[in-house]
């Protein structure tokens, strides 16, 4: 039995609209073992958000098309599921913590009611078992369970988010998607929220995707890394690959964007340029205009991925010493 419990191969997403077709996702491949941390960092536009709700299969369509590619859930093509299957999976097997806890919640029904919800549907028991587990949630996310009854607007953005992660780990799923779980919170309660799930994936052996700009998230939680750039994984590693021996050029200039308090630097080395147009992919590397070492060749070819060591894998030509 394969360790991996998840697999994305050469997976394509595009949306179309009336002025263009959009290429969010170009061929990625991905693979997440079980009880597996990983973080797929990158810029806002870069396709993180996109290749989650692939894996869930709640892009909307249109404008998005799954053109190609395979996801491969314990052995299991979600891509070939019928819709009635695939409502089995989400909420249960693969849950989703989403980036805005206002817009996940139900403003018209108390916080408790859509945990129980949750569990009622994926699970044969009574109402009154499903209310116990959701209190049992509340406490377990730091939540008072005399809260039950309260409505979303009485929480605050830190509690609300707890909330929304009682609600995705309330079925104890295999595969939690965490599309950026901390953006909207401040530090304090960002490092609460933080210590909060990796407590709770240990104790569930849950696999996480944490999606993420935060290269400092990434560092406490992230087993590895998959730095993704248009629509590309540029770079794939173990976290300590990715940090301590940074291959491509567009996860150096990452870094060079952060503040260091051991740096004289009087100012940070942001990264030149945006991102390019995704509806003209470029034919070369769609990092080439903004690389400092770009060539001839970076605009004209399009680099293969190349492990320069046992797992770390880079999208470049300088990996292969061209």
């Amino acid at each position: 039995m394969s360790e991996n419990i998840l697999e994305i191969r050469d997976l394509v997403v595009e949306y179309h609209t009336d002025e263009a077709v959009i290429h969010a996702v170009n061929g990625i491949s991905l693979n997440v073992k079980k009880g597996e941390t990983i973080g797929l960092v990158g810029e806002t536009g870069a396709g993180k958000t996109t290749i989650a709700r692939s894996i869930l299969r709640i892009l909307q369509t249109p404008p998005a098309k799954l053109c190609s590619g395979e996801i491969i859930f314990k052995g299991e093509n979600l891509l070939g599921l019928s819709e009635n299957d695939m409502r089995k999976i989400r909420g249960d097997q693969i849950a989703m913590i989403f980036q805005d806890p206002m817009t996940a919640l139900n403003p018209i029904e108390t916080v408790g009611y859509q945990i129980a919800e949750a569990i009622s549907l994926h699970n044969k028991i009574s109402k009154a078992d499903a209310e116990k587990r959701a209190c049992d949630m509340l406490e377990m996310v730091g939540i008072p369970m005399e809260r039950y009854g309260e409505y979303p607007h009485q929480f605050s953005g830190g509690m609300k988010q707890r909330v929304v992660i009682a609600m995705a780990l309330a079925c104890n799923p295999e595969l939690l998607l965490a599309d950026e779980p901390t953006t909207a919170l401040d530090v304090t309660i960002q490092a609460q929220v933080l210590e909060m799930m990796q407590a709770l994936k240990d104790k569930l052996g849950t696999s996480v995707v944490m999606i993420t700009h935060d290269l400092g998230v990434v560092a406490e939680v992230c087993n590895s890394v998959a730095v993704v750039y248009a629509g590309d994984i540029v770079e794939y590693g173990t976290t300590e690959d990715i940090f301590d021996r940074t291959a491509h050029p567009y996860t150096e200039g990452l870094f060079g964007s952060l503040p260091k308090l051991d740096s004289n630097e009087p100012r940070l080395k942001p990264i030149k340029g945006l991102m390019p147009d995704p509806s003209q992919v470029p034919v070369g590397c769609s990092f080439c205009e903004r690389c400092p070492h770009a060539t001839e060749q970076c605009a004209k070819e399009k680099p293969e991925a190349v492990e320069v060591s046992p797992g770390h894998i880079v999208r470049c030509f300088l990996a292969k010493g061209e």
